[in-house]
């Protein structure tokens, strides 16, 4: 719904982008839209590669809050990919993988 929606570009900083095009964004704004559209589809899954990795501190703390909270809402697991211990602790579960094996 519209009020979903609004929530999610409001705590990513976009409601004053929402008419630009790719080119016209930073790259960490790029980032938090590709966040927000995959947000918004509310998957049952959602596969999020280093979704902090251009970001600054406070925004990737709001995008970690955002997921947790929309993931408890709608049900939904996310496979979260991270070399940051901080946000690896977030995690309900952790899987370590070194050169391609699961260690732990």
């Amino acid at each position: 719904d519209r009020k979903f929606i609004d929530s999610i570009t409001e705590t990513l900083g976009l409601q004053q982008r929402l008419d630009a095009l790719p080119g016209q964004l930073s790259g960490g704004q790029q980032q938090r839209v590709a966040i927000a559209r995959a947000l918004a589809a509310a998957p049952a899954i959602i596969l999020a590669d280093e979704p902090t990795g251009n970001l600054d501190g406070k925004t990737s703390q709001d995008v970690l809050s955002l997921l947790k909270v929309t993931s408890r809402k709608y049900a939904q697991t996310i496979v979260m990919i991270t070399h940051n211990e901080e946000i690896a602790q977030l995690a309900d579960r952790i899987i370590r993988i070194e050169d391609g094996r699961i260690i732990k």
